[in-house]
């Protein structure tokens, strides 16, 4: 059952064009001109009650804008967008009790006081008694592995800390759709594993819709198996991660130790070189030329190590979002 819905969702924006200096300054003073950015052209899907789905493009190619149409923070220019049952631009109030939305560079805890005192009014906010709100801290507490610093001022307390804090405080009222923007951001290898662990538990101990934006892609390949791919505002795959995967390698990546320094110009006819330091090269080689080409290296090559792999999907996403579609 489709929980999220998208139909030709656009948004656009009329901004002011500037020219720089002084002069600019006056001329768009006296005459301001005008012109029209569209943030997001046409974008169409839908997301499954309990699906964990990955949103990811670019810095700009209209992510952020999408997840607050989604949210009822702005009203579409035009399209379709249903949540739950409800329009989300409407801030109905069961709409608003079945979401929630995080941003990794915003914050809602009071920066003076305690995560507590704010967990408290937020339970105040969506009407959940006290003896209520007290067991469901405890248990996000526990699976967010919290404990004293929920009584230590907000200021005092790590990146990390915060953002866990921030999570608790966003899924307080238990909701059903969670749209997550950057929750990992400026997190430690050992906090993103351990935001990356509470959200999968969350999700599979409430069946919750998440909709995640991340530009750590450890954060989607361990989370998500399905991915929505955004490009100057408009979709353009929105599939597995492993059909996407295979689509976008053609190649196979092999990585060589030799036991002598070899010259450049001897590698690059088995493929695209793109890492070579004499004693270590990493070559992208088509696949259907992978057994000859690795057979002749071996052969002709004081090899030490060989290593055969398939690209960094960061890699393979960067090179997609260059191209702005899939080959």
């Amino acid at each position: 059952m489709a929980l999220v819905k998208a139909k030709d969702l656009c948004k656009s924006y009329r901004v002011s064009v500037k020219t720089p200096g002084i002069s600019g300054a006056l001329s768009n003073f006296f005459n301001r001109k005008f012109q029209t950015v569209q943030a997001v052209r046409n974008v169409s899907f839908q997301i499954n009650r309990g699906e964990m789905v990955g949103f990811i493009g670019p810095n700009g190619a209209g992510k952020t804008t999408t997840l607050k149409m989604l949210c009822g923070l702005i009203c579409p220019t035009s399209g379709e967008v249903i949540v739950g049952g409800k329009k989300p631009f409407a801030r109905d109030k069961e709409f608003l009790r079945q979401i929630t939305l995080v941003m990794g560079q915003k914050q809602q805890l009071i920066w003076d006081l305690p995560p507590l005192d704010s967990l408290y009014v937020n339970a105040a906010v969506y009407g959940i008694n006290r003896t209520e709100a007290k067991e469901r801290i405890k248990e996000l507490s526990s699976m967010l592995e919290l404990d004293e610093e929920l009584t230590r001022p907000v200021r005092k307390l790590s990146l990390g800390q915060r953002m866990k804090a921030e999570l608790l405080a966003s899924l307080l009222h238990r909701p059903s759709v969670l749209f997550l923007d950057e929750p990992t951001l400026g997190l430690d290898v050992n906090a993103q594993a351990r935001v990356r662990k509470f959200l999968a538990d969350y999700n599979k101990k409430y069946g919750a819709t998440v909709l995640l934006t991340s530009h750590y892609m450890a954060d989607i390949t361990s989370l998500c198996s399905r991915v929505m791919l955004i490009h100057k505002g408009s979709l353009f795959h929105d599939g597995s991660l492993e059909s996407l995967t295979e689509r976008l390698t053609p190649y196979r990546s092999v990585k060589i130790a030799f036991k002598e320094p070899q010259e450049h110009h001897l590698l690059k006819k088995f493929g695209e070189l793109e890492e070579c330091d004499g004693y270590l090269a990493r070559i992208l080689i088509p696949r259907e030329k992978l057994t000859n080409s690795v057979s002749s290296i071996l052969n002709n090559f004081p090899v030490k190590d060989l290593e055969i792999g398939d690209p960094p999907i960061e890699e393979l996403i960067g090179k997609l979002f260059q191209s702005g579609k899939v080959q």
